[in-house]
């Protein structure tokens, strides 16, 4: 069964309200419609009809690739399509679905340095200040740092999640829908408990969201983004992601002694590989120290 753009760009506009009531998160739900809706925009523009085959999904994936797309990229817009067609199978908008078996590209594992601990201890200082601004940005590098949240988790936090007192921060919809606790430290909670001073004077104080905007605004996952970049450039900072916090809190925490267990229940992972992919870093170095301590050459 054949379908104009038009009409699949209708069911892509169910198929998003589908995945709302499967309670995937707002990220998830855009990711997929934009790999849909770029293949079809793809289509519209090499003039050929948007049929959901093998043939159609890998010339789209190469044009991507050859556009200078990141083989993660690609693998995600491909995922997409893939994911959309198995959707339409079971909602039996087509007989069958024929992106079953299609294969993904390659995705090369990419080694993402931590931040150093200096490169860390700069990014606080260049929060250095008492106006509302400062002291929300230092509690936000300060919280990532420590709590190795995702920049979206952080954005989402609400008051009520939060509590100071006993030291801890409930993510109550981390990825895959699962919602963790993870502790805080004191210096983090002072941090934490400056901003909330100044919060409390707020236009929006009444806000359950925990961050808010300078300017009497509200505040959402690009603010935090443009916050931790302005940051960044002004501790002289390159190439820096706020996800980046994250692979430095994985970091210091097993060089710190801590326990792969431990590390994955606070960062939310469920498979082990994803403790891999965040520490092969530094997996060289830690082995080499661990090597140091067992002394194995003292024979």
């Amino acid at each position: 069964m054949a379908f104009t753009a038009a009409e699949l760009h209708t069911l892509l506009t169910s198929w998003a309200l589908h995945l709302r009531a499967e309670r995937k998160s707002p990220n998830t739900v855009s990711s997929y419609t934009t790999g849909v809706r770029l293949f079809l925009d793809w289509a519209a523009e090499t003039g050929t009809p948007p049929a959901l085959t093998k043939d159609m999904l890998a010339a789209f994936t190469v044009s991507l690739l050859d556009g200078g797309a990141e083989p993660a990229t690609a693998h995600n817009r491909h995922r997409s399509v893939k994911r959309f067609s198995a959707w339409l199978a079971e909602e039996r908008e087509i007989p069958e679905d024929h992106l079953v078996n299609a294969r993904s590209p390659k995705v090369d594992t990419k080694v993402v340095d931590p931040l150093t601990l200096d490169e860390v201890k700069a990014l606080i200082k260049a929060c250095d200040g008492r106006d509302f601004r400062e002291r929300r940005d230092e509690a936000l590098v300060r919280f990532m740092a420590e709590t190795g949240t995702r920049a979206g988790e952080t954005a989402a936090l609400t008051l009520d999640a939060v509590d100071l007192a006993a030291g801890r921060a409930t993510i109550e919809r981390g990825k895959g829908g699962r919602g963790r606790v993870v502790p805080v430290g004191p210096r983090t909670i002072r941090a934490l408990d400056r901003y909330l001073r100044l919060r409390d004077k707020h236009r929006l104080a009444g806000s359950p969201a925990f961050w808010l905007g300078d300017r009497g605004k509200g505040f959402s996952y690009p603010g935090l983004y443009e916050a931790l970049k302005h940051r960044a450039e002004l501790a002289g900072l390159k190439d820096f992601h706020p996800h980046r916090l994250r692979n430095t809190f994985a970091t210091r925490w097993l060089a710190g002694g801590g326990s792969e267990g431990g590390l994955m229940a606070v960062a939310g992972w469920q498979r082990r590989e994803m403790l891999d992919r965040y520490t092969r870093a530094t997996q060289s170095d830690r082995a080499a120290e661990e090597a140091a301590r067992l002394n194995l050459g003292d024979l």
